[in-house]
């Protein structure tokens, strides 16, 4: 029997799983309850989070890397204690919906929990600050189950340069390299969102496993210094990553573009550091009531979509919302139940099933394996990466 746009979605989801790159529910829980889950029920919609259970099966996910972020703004010391927070509340939710979550660190596991109706949960740090400028730290992450490691968030690392602040080493220094070639032994892989486009150009210059870019959209389409370069994203064949477009409006919409950055100008002049999470999200709270941000929407993200497929190829784009880690999302995507009204949007453009999979999951699965593969072949070839930061970049 002929069967529906909507059917066609549900039925892609139920056999393949969807795998989204980066949510920041871990962050907004410590922030709205203190990591309290009986405060956050996520068995029921939250009114204050873009992210609970009902939510996740209305989206179809089967796989969600959980950002266990901390800011940039923090020292060494209380980066990496906020980051072991943060995939301790990922463990203790799984644990706790265990009916409903479980966690995953490989794509077999991947595909096994979402053969059994579970959503896969991984994690990826988001900012070398959660390493400390150290291995033995990016290790202990690793053997906790973290599956990436972003290099930068919006500040500089001493070793790797941020989209977000102006150049200062060109892109990765010699510990920085260090950093990418310890995260392929381990299985770690390395995401590039964030990072400038030296950094970028640095890391896939160093890596010998594909890179991801857990949730970034395309630069040629809005030029936000977060979106990635049509050079860059020329060379994801030759590397084999793949780019997760992220639904953030400010980088998907010019005029959200120049709405925001004409709020951080202010901010600026007004003493707020548009650079510090924190503080400028509160900014912006309090800025909205006076001054409307404008909308974003779907064909907005089908927009960069359909670029990086374009430039990169269908192998090498994916998927990465960012909900709960920014203020506000196109309409029609306003939370993790979006995802099957993305996709039909994308269907009624004509694109295959085969198609969606490698967008929904697919991409990323290949990935992940790909990646394992080269950390089985490192850990035969050598140990642990003895290199210290003082080492390889302290000035003599």
């Amino acid at each position: 029997m002929p069967t529906t746009a909507a059917d066609r979605i549900a039925r892609l989801l139920h056999e393949h799983p969807l795998i989204d790159g980066h949510n920041d529910l871990p962050w907004a829980a410590r922030e709205l309850a203190a990591y309290d889950l009986d405060v956050l029920d996520l068995t029921h919609p939250v009114a204050t989070t873009c992210t609970d259970l009902p939510r996740l099966r209305a989206g179809g996910l089967g796989g969600q890397f959980w950002s266990v972020f901390v800011p940039g703004t923090l020292p060494d010391d209380e980066a990496v204690a906020a980051t072991l927070e943060q995939i301790a509340f990922v463990q203790a939710m799984t644990s706790r919906y265990a009916a409903h979550l479980t966690l995953a660190r490989t794509a077999d596991e991947v595909e096994r929990a979402h053969a059994q109706g579970q959503v896969a949960s991984l994690m990826g740090a988001e900012g070398g600050q959660s390493i400390g400028c150290s291995l033995d730290t990016l290790r202990h992450l690793a053997d906790l189950g973290v599956g990436y490691l972003t290099l930068t968030h919006n500040q500089h690392v001493p070793w790797a340069d941020s989209a977000t602040e102006p150049p200062r080493l060109g892109g990765l220094s010699a510990f920085g390299r260090e950093v990418v070639r310890e995260c392929n032994r381990l299985g770690v892989l390395v995401d590039l969102s964030h990072v400038s486009p030296g950094t970028m150009r640095d890391a896939l210059a160093t890596t010998a496993a594909p890179v991801i870019f857990s949730h970034s959209s395309a630069f040629a389409q809005t030029a936000h210094v977060r979106n990635v370069p049509d050079d860059v994203l020329g060379l994801l064949p030759g590397n084999g990553g793949v780019c997760m477009v992220t639904f953030v409006p400010e980088f998907v919409n010019d005029s959200v573009r120049q709405w925001t950055d004409a709020a951080g100008e202010d901010a600026s002049a007004e003493g707020v550091d548009r650079l510090d999470y924190a503080a400028f999200t509160a900014y912006l709270k309090e800025r909205v009531r006076h001054d409307p941000k404008p909308d974003a929407t779907i064909d907005d993200v089908v927009r960069h979509i359909e670029h990086v497929r374009e430039v990169a190829g269908i192998d090498h784009v994916g998927l990465g919302g960012d909900f709960d880690g920014t203020d506000t999302y196109p309409v029609g995507l306003a939370d993790v139940a979006g995802y099957p009204a993305l996709l039909a949007t994308l269907a009624d453009r004509g694109w295959s099933d085969g198609e969606l999979r490698a967008l929904t999951g697919g991409n990323v699965l290949r990935v992940m394996r790909a990646g394992e593969g080269v950390a089985r072949q490192a850990q035969r070839e050598r140990g642990p990466s003895q290199a210290t930061f003082d080492d390889l970049d302290r000035p003599v």
